[in-house]
């Protein structure tokens, strides 16, 4: 008996890293799919509206290097590179840090035009509660992960939920008429990619672990939440003392 859970041990630690690995990669492909038109083959697809402002350049080269660092890290995890993983994970702070950094400031940008958001047939304060949710959700739940960076379980899966949360901009722009659909079909989709999660748990754990619970808790209900929100007299003043402030 001792020698078959010796043996089943390193089985299910494989095939954690395997599950783990392949959802970082389905996240990066998601998000790559969204702006495959408006952002990586823009130059192909004239047709197809996207920001021209040179700071989205740098929003989008700095958002694909934490998806793609997501990948590379779980995949050093898989090979037992712990130590690389852990020396990366300096640049993982410094790149989620940007990360709110840029995404406030793009959805003020965004939010000035005399056009709005791209798109998107909402006023534009209205409009900004989405993304600035966004935001807050990710520091709060990539936050957290890096605070329980010595609990792995809990760890990896912060950083995927964190890493989720703002991938909702990038799969409303699959080509499938996902944005025309409205909020019922970006928001769902995006909540499509923890159902894996929740059925890794149920089927390895006999339960859900607490950071799938609650950091996929805290995803789906901030996502009604913020629509609430967005026509709120409080919101609309401070998205209007956002969108005057210098700069």
């Amino acid at each position: 008996m001792t020698t078959t859970h010796a043996v089943a041990r390193p089985h299910a630690a494989s095939a954690e890293h395997t599950f783990f690995t392949a959802m970082s990669v389905a996240i990066l492909g998601g998000v790559c799919a969204g702006f495959l038109r408006t952002f990586f083959l823009r130059r192909w697809f004239p047709e197809v509206r996207s920001a021209s402002e040179p700071f989205f350049a740098l929003h989008g080269m700095v958002f694909l290097g934490w998806y793609t660092l997501l990948v590379v890290q779980s995949a050093l995890v898989a090979q037992r590179r712990v130590a690389l993983h852990r020396r990366l994970g300096v640049l993982g702070s410094v790149l989620a840090t940007a990360m709110v950094v840029l995404g406030v400031t793009g959805t003020i940008i965004a939010a000035r035009r005399a056009e709005g958001f791209i798109g998107i047939p909402v006023p534009p304060l209205q409009f900004m509660a989405i993304p600035f949710v966004d935001m807050l959700l990710f520091s709060a739940l990539v936050g957290t992960a890096f605070a329980l960076r010595r609990d792995p379980q809990s760890h990896k899966r912060l950083m995927l939920i964190g890493s989720v949360a703002i991938s909702t901009a990038a799969i409303a722009r699959w080509p499938i008429g996902v944005l025309e659909a409205g909020p019922p079909a970006f928001f769902g989709l995006t909540d499509l990619f923890l159902v894996p999660l929740v059925v890794w748990d149920l089927v390895s754990r006999r339960r859900l672990h607490p950071a799938t619970l609650w950091g996929g808790l805290a995803l789906v209900v901030s996502q009604p939440l913020r629509l609430v929100l967005s026509g709120t007299g409080p919101w609309l003043a401070f998205a209007r003392w956002l969108t005057e402030l210098p700069g």
